[in-house]
């Protein structure tokens, strides 16, 4: 191999795996997809991916050229319209539809492409989402009402945390604060009775970090031991960070306004559920960016995710009935991929937001430091357990029966 071509593969291969890093890919699916096109080009290839880190190493068959290198980046985030476009510009590049040269500049073409939502649709997407899992947690309609509201003001410091460097590292505890405030407030001035931590948990749910809980048990699973490990260890500081914020909010607000007595809301009618699982999976096509064609099979998933684990949990115990959602999930995002030629991540994370057990953490914090259950929950921590490891399982089991068509 000639010395430039080598130059120009590896520095689309390294392109390639900083992108697919921004947007979220887990690091075992991000490693597989890069060794693919690496054999690809007929090259050797190790990586180590982290949420924090990417080394990439590149030699060919007798080390006449060799390359290294390692970068420090921040964690990404999902981004499922980007990398919807990078998985069709790499599939495109494989089939000998482009030139690699065409392919590496279409690549900065995607980076720099905006979200195709806008940022009023995203602000109402994310009430729809704090609304809708108001819904599945049982409060009434002024609490789904309040955390839609709330939610609306999270969104507000997510914006803010993109332009400023300080407020994005306070994000966690500084939203959390605010919505515990003023959920004491609300509580005070407009009714009595509201469950004021339900209120909070709900209208934090975008932030409450059980998917890369969940992202890193995988990888854990996978043998992927440091980054799951780093991506774990992650998630409970973030977790941690959200409580504290919580915490300190309500605190104040009760020395304010008052502590209230918490009143179980009114039981609303199931197909109330039903309504909250198509309101958070429209909130989450713009929050996660799924691109049209895709909005079809994200929804569905989020319905079979959700109907399996509802279904099957009457007849299997101990939360082991998401072991049947994410299976379903598992097998229905694997069928999309071989169908639609696409990532099966699109379709999956939308999914497992309704299976991840990230509220039921945050739940029983809540009951470990104050000594108060919000919600009527025995046995927390065992459940959050078996969930997460029901999910994990679930997805291995999926693979087996209905295996992907593409690494990531």
């Amino acid at each position: 191999m000639h010395k430039s071509e080598f130059a120009q593969i590896r520095k689309f291969i390294l392109k390639l795996g900083k992108m697919l890093h921004k947007y979220g890919s887990p690091s075992f699916r991000l490693e597989a997809y890069l060794s693919e096109i690496a054999t690809y080009f007929g090259l050797h290839a190790s990586f180590i991916s982290t949420p924090t880190s990417l080394t990439i190493v590149l030699w060919s068959d007798r080390h006449e050229d060799e390359y290294n290198h390692s970068v420090r980046i921040q964690p990404g985030e999902l981004d499922m319209n980007s990398l919807s476009l990078t998985d069709e510009l790499a599939y495109q590049l494989l089939s000998g539809e482009i030139e690699l040269e065409e392919a590496s500049q279409r690549l900065d073409e995607i980076d720099s492409t905006p979200s195709p939502y806008n940022k009023s649709i995203t602000g109402v997407a994310f009430g729809l989402s704090t609304s809708a899992f108001a819904m599945l947690m049982g409060a009434g309609w002024p609490e789904i009402a309040c955390s839609g509201l709330l939610g609306l003001m999270v969104y507000f410091w997510t914006l803010w945390a993109q332009k400023s460097k300080r407020v994005n590292l306070m994000l966690e505890p500084v939203a959390s604060f605010s919505v515990g405030f003023l959920a004491c407030a609300i509580c005070y001035y407009f009714s009595s009775g509201f469950n004021v931590w339900l209120i909070i948990l709900s209208s934090l749910i975008i932030l409450v970090p059980g998917l890369s809980l969940t992202m890193g048990l995988a990888e854990l699973s996978s043998r992927n031991l440091v980054s799951g490990t780093a991506r774990v260890m992650d998630a409970i500081m973030q977790l941690f960070k959200l409580y504290f914020g919580a915490f300190l909010g309500i605190s104040l607000g009760y020395h304010i306004f008052g502590q209230q007595e918490l009143q179980a809301a009114d039981t609303l009618p199931l197909w109330v559920n039903w309504l909250g699982v198509l309101m958070l999976s429209t909130g989450l096509v713009a929050i996660f960016r799924t691109r049209l064609k895709h909005v079809p099979w994200a929804v569905a998933s989020t319905f079979i995710a959700y109907g399996a684990s509802t279904l099957s949990s009457a007849y299997l115990e101990n939360g082991l009935g998401a072991f049947m959602g994410a299976f379903a999930l598992g097998v229905f995002s694997n069928l999309f991929s071989r169908i639609a030629n696409a990532p099966s991540t699109i379709v999956a994370m939308h999914g497992l937001i309704v299976l991840v057990p990230g509220s039921k953490t945050y739940i029983g914090l809540n009951s470990f430091i104050s000594g108060q259950d919000f919600i009527k929950a025995d046995h927390i921590g065992q459940e959050t357990f078996l969930i997460l490891m029901s999910l994990v399982a679930g997805l291995i089991f999926a693979n087996v029966v209905m295996p992907t068509k593409k690494a990531l």
